[in-house]
């Protein structure tokens, strides 16, 4: 699993201009099954994606083509970690580590 922190570096009026073409972005990786969910950070200075996965370097390669990241907007941080714990909801989305 990951946690993908979007911090912007570039004004709303920016951001603004470039939202549709963020969610048109996040549409197919939310019908693959990638992103879980997703959302602004209060205060907003960025968002949040929590996202499904294993492979840190697609994963990576992914938020490189976000177009905030392709225009420069907003920096991202991906932090990558075990759900070993998960509402029932959520089960086939729990880690068994390995040690």
């Amino acid at each position: 699993m990951f946690v993908l922190e979007l911090t912007y570096t570039a004004p709303l009026e920016r951001i603004e201009e470039l939202i549709s073409d963020h969610v048109a972005w996040l549409k197919p990786q939310y019908e693959a099954g990638v992103f879980l969910m997703s959302g602004r950070k209060e205060p907003r200075d960025g968002g949040l994606i929590i996202a499904a996965g294993d492979d840190r370097a697609a994963m990576e390669e992914l938020v490189a083509s976000d177009p905030f990241s392709v225009a420069g907007v907003c920096e991202y941080r991906v932090t990558q970690f075990l759900a070993t714990n998960v509402a029932p909801a959520l089960a086939q989305y729990r880690d068994q580590p390995s040690v």
